[in-house]
């Protein structure tokens, strides 16, 4: 199976972190100290993404491939079955495993697969220009991405507030989204996942939290479908964007917090 990079800290329950498409691990930076005191946390790369290998060639980066490739990492380190909290494509896995059973909770922020196909191609179509960067425009981009100025323009769009992004985070975020093989394929494998039967959640202990400031996964359209698919869960406003965790770290690493408590 894939080799998945991860950074671990801190003490107690097992809590495992799934970021967003394109992103990587260090994207959890402002909240893995905050939740370290309560939980022992695993901060993962995606295969594909980060310093994770992709999936064998002959599986297709989809949601519940993720999800597969994740389920055996628990088995591997022997985490049982770990709290897990995710963003965007990372909230669709941990939905994704909790329903199969493999995470004690789940906490998703503007889950993937609550889309209609449009919103589903828009939200391709706004990160396929990330995703498909020609090379001699980079160095444009991380001249750009190192103001406050240049990343409010550049990430309005998945951050509530880019600003807050530390410059060189912003930067070596880039990098790594065009250097992840995993990248346009699984942007592409999107087709291939609407979220559906939410009463087999039941009982699996899910928050659901949305950003108003989301303007990739829309709040006002997209959240409504994530309360009618999934009334047995939490369901959380926030005053944050798509990505939620330089916005407002104290709120979202509550949010997990409360949320493994189930």
């Amino acid at each position: 199976m894939t080799s998945i990079n991860y950074h671990r800290e801190g003490s107690g329950p097992p809590l495992v972190l799934l970021h967003g498409i394109g992103l990587r691990w260090q994207i959890n930076r402002p909240v893995i100290g905050l939740l370290a005191s309560d939980h022992d946390v695993i901060a993962c790369d995606s295969p594909g993404f980060g310093r994770s290998a992709p999936l064998p060639a002959d599986v297709a980066p989809t949601i519940d491939s993720y999800a597969s490739a994740f389920e055996h990492f628990f088995a591997e380190q022997g985490l049982g079955r770990p709290h897990v909290a995710g963003n965007s494509m990372g909230g669709a896995i941990a939905l994704e495993l909790a329903r199969r059973g493999a995470a004690a909770t789940a906490t998703a922020f503007s889950p993937a697969g609550f889309w209609t196909p449009g919103e589903r191609r828009f939200c391709q179509l706004s990160l396929a220009p990330l995703a498909r960067t020609p090379p001699p425009a980079r160095p444009l981009l991380e001249r750009i991405a190192r103001s406050s100025v240049g990343r409010r323009a550049l990430l309005w769009q998945t951050f509530g507030r880019p600003e807050r992004l530390p410059p060189e985070e912003a930067v070596e975020m880039m990098r790594d989204a065009w250097a992840a093989p995993a990248f346009v394929p699984a942007l592409a494998a999107f087709d291939e996942y609407t979220f559906a039967n939410g009463e087999q959640l039941r009982d699996a202990g899910v928050t659901i939290a949305w950003g108003i400031h989301d303007r990739l996964l829309p709040y006002a359209r997209q959240a409504p479908r994530a309360r009618a698919l999934l009334p047995h869960a939490r369901h959380i406003t926030l005053g944050v964007g798509h990505v939620p965790y330089y916005d407002d770290p104290a709120v979202v690493a509550e949010t997990i917090r409360r949320g493994a408590r189930g």
